[in-house]
């Protein structure tokens, strides 16, 4: 992975809490003024406490000179393409150029259903956001005669282009997994992650899937700008990634641009000293050490990554073992990359045992597909929520995020608490990992086992683990109770990479053992 040469961009991403609307104009201003690039804004439609993303940036926008302003993503379920390219174009018009797409698939499906939006699976979503860029390019075009389309998901008889934006708009994804990070490689014109859920240590392994599928599609891959929203405080005595001084931060970004090609900043903040000395600090040393090792060529980039004070790589555990699912099977589960982030090991996963191999040759109706493909959609709905806990507790403890906007940030979430603290909604998300558990061990697992017998070992070691994840659970309210009592964090940090360490392996492992059985057997 390399330098794509791309310029630097350094914005920031805004809540869009009605509460506080004055001052998220008024932090978006403090962006233009402090020479910020991009000011962005989550799109939520289904949570009350928002704002209206489309109308927040076209205030924005006005309120403005010179940023460029975008939705960080837009909902893609919940706004039409057709009609988000015409509110794309319409802000692009009327701005001067300055509006450019963060477009996502859209991740929260109960709550985007019970707003009126379709409930699609993970393959359905990725499919429909592939037609809607389609869609919205065509609808770019100047052309007099109207697009018709007949798509699996959305479909136009005759839609007329226009208004036609005023400077070439990018569509940018916000992609974490396999197939969206291909999507992004064949169809976007940028790739935009957000730190808490995709730490600077996996951007290589993602940007070099984006790169392959670029080179398949026949683009090259520094046609896909890479921007990275991030989180991080000026604490002279950190030493994580984006925990120091100005200087740290800078060492730091411009290494990820001369090694891993990102090149836009959008800090997740809405705290106006921390976005004046980013804008006044970080942005111009980034631009001065990049700029310096593009001058010198590509052999010195390897001096920024040697001198910067980046924190350890989290460890390793042996390569997970993985069982091959039948290509008719049609769903994939999720892999273990390995990563740990703490050092403490809850059980030996070299002695997990292995069920039945998969009949050759069996082919599967599209219901038992579906009984695999659920498994792996409630897991998703698990790793998304641990994200977000652990994006959550990063900002609160960093003194990034105040309590205030931490719960418009968590009212977004599928698990909304009415009164707000951070151990209420992680102890939520507790009982909500009991309960799938408890679910499984009592109906799911007796049922399966008595079904094949074969699978009598790995069921009894998923019980297992599910009594050794309540254990790492105990940990998480046990450091929730020393947070509240106004330590350092740093302990409700450790419990909190555990639990991240020991759930994300024991879901991929389960999902690699009983995504073919739950399609062969059923779920009861």
């Amino acid at each position: 992975m390399a330098d794509y040469g791309h310029d630097l961009l350094f914005g920031v991403f805004l809540s869009p809490a009605a509460a506080h609307a004055s001052r998220t104009l008024e932090l978006a201003r403090l962006a233009d003024e402090s020479g910020l690039d991009l000011v962005s804004l989550q799109d939520h439609p289904y949570q009350p406490a928002f704002l209206d993303t489309w109308t927040l940036l076209s205030v924005i926008a006005s309120s403005t000179r010179r940023v460029r302003v975008l939705p960080n993503v837009a909902n893609l379920p919940l706004r039409p393409p057709a009609v988000l390219a015409k509110s794309v174009a319409s802000l692009d018009v009327l701005s001067g150029g300055r509006a450019e797409l963060g477009l996502g698939a859209g991740g929260f499906r109960d709550a985007i259903a019970a707003l009126g939006g379709p409930r699609l699976t993970a393959a359905q979503s990725i499919k429909a956001l592939e037609e809607a860029i389609e869609i919205i390019r065509h609808m770019w075009r100047d052309q007099a005669r109207g697009m018709s389309f007949e798509g699996e998901f959305y479909r136009l008889g005759g839609a007329r282009p226009g208004p036609i934006p005023v400077h070439d708009v990018g569509i940018w994804l916000g992609a974490y997994k396999p197939r969206m990070l291909e999507l992004t490689g064949r169809l976007a014109d940028g790739w935009l992650p957000s730190a808490p859920y995709l730490p600077p240590d996996q951007l290589k392994a993602a940007n070099q899937r984006i790169d392959d599928a670029a080179e398949s599609a026949g683009r090259s891959p520094a046609a896909v700008r890479r921007l990275y929203n991030i989180v991080g405080a000026f604490d002279p005595r950190g030493d994580g990634f984006l925990q120091g001084p100005p200087k740290v931060w800078a060492e730091q970004l411009a290494e990820l641009t001369l090694n891993d090609g990102m090149s836009a900043y959008i800090l997740m903040a809405d705290d106006s000293g921390l976005l004046q000395r980013f804008a006044a600090e970080v942005a111009p040393a980034v631009r001065e050490l990049v700029t310096a090792e593009r001058d010198r060529g590509p052999a010195a980039t390897a001096t920024i990554a040697a001198t910067t004070a980046t924190a350890p790589a989290p460890p390793t555990s042996p390569a997970p073992r993985s069982r091959p699912v039948p290509e008719a099977l049609g769903v994939v589960p999720t892999p273990d990359d390995g990563v740990r982030l703490s050092d403490v090991r809850v059980w030996d996963e070299a002695a997990r045992p292995r069920g039945p191999e998969p009949e050759t040759g069996r082919q599967y109706a599209p219901h038992e597909r579906a009984n695999a493909q659920q498994l792996i959609d409630v897991h998703d709905h698990l790793r998304a929520e641990l994200a977000e806990i652990r994006g959550l507790v990063e900002q609160v403890v960093s003194g990034a995020m105040d309590p205030g906007l931490a719960r418009s940030q968590l009212n977004t979430m599928t698990m909304r608490q009415n009164s707000w603290t951070v151990g209420a909604y992680c102890s939520a998300y507790c009982r909500v990992v009991t309960m799938h558990h408890t679910i499984e061990s009592q109906s799911l697992f007796p049922h399966l086992k008595r079904a094949d017998s074969r699978l009598g070992p790995v069921v009894d070691r998923l019980h297992e683990e599910h009594e050794i994840i309540h254990e790492v659970l105990d940990g998480v309210d046990r450091a929730l109770v020393a947070f509240v009592g106004d330590q350092d964090g740093g302990e409700l940090a450790a419990a909190v990479d555990l639990l991240t360490d020991a759930l994300l392996s024991h879901l991929s492992y389960e999902e690699t053992e009983l995504v073919e059985p739950l399609a062969r057997l059923g779920a009861h």
